[in-house]
């Protein structure tokens, strides 16, 4: 990728405020839209580091969640809920992961029409492997000290709560890994 000669967001701030004036919303707006070129520019580099593993970074996220799963395996649904897509987006995901291997489809014994995805363990081995890329590449986030990684986890947290991703109440306590 070839960087910019200007910073789009300053350029855009700019503009914003000569057109709709001070006491706009130019600098929220430009809070909200560098987090979202945020977004872009890290998804675009951990796909580029989960391609290495024949993944994409949504492939990915999918494995992780497996992973973490008490039993491996997990529902469409669920993984839908978890992963913040359209059931039919889950459902791609984790076809793409069993045509690599990655995954197994399995008949959901408690829902006779669902289906499980269970990870294997050459699907375990690419979700290491990206892992590793992806931590070795401080998830993209290197430019920050790791005080400045905190506030930025604390204040974006904030957003989260206020638009209901989940209830801000004490973190519920993990079993021990067994």
């Amino acid at each position: 990728m070839t960087p910019l000669d200007f910073d789009p967001i300053e350029r855009a701030e700019i503009l914003w405020e000569r057109r709709w004036g001070a006491g706009s919303a130019h600098t929220t707006m430009a809070a909200a839209t560098s987090v979202m070129r945020v977004q872009q520019l890290l998804v675009a580099a951990f796909d580029a580091l989960a391609a290495r593993h024949g993944l994409t970074f949504a492939r990915y996220e999918a494995l992780v969640l497996l992973a973490f799963s008490r039993e491996g395996q997990l529902s469409m649904s669920r993984i839908g809920e978890r992963l913040m897509v359209h059931p039919t987006s889950a459902t791609n995901i984790v076809q793409r992961l069993a045509a690599s291997g990655f995954v197994e489809r399995l008949p959901n014994p408690t829902d006779g029409r669902g289906t499980l995805a269970r990870i294997t363990p050459s699907g375990v081995a690419a979700m290491e492997a990206v892992t590793a890329a992806l931590d070795e590449a401080d998830f993209g986030l290197d430019a920050l000290t790791s005080a400045q990684v905190e506030t930025l986890t604390s204040l974006l947290r904030h957003v989260r709560v206020a638009a209901g991703d989940f209830r801000d109440e004490p973190a519920a306590l993990l079993p021990e890994a067994q």
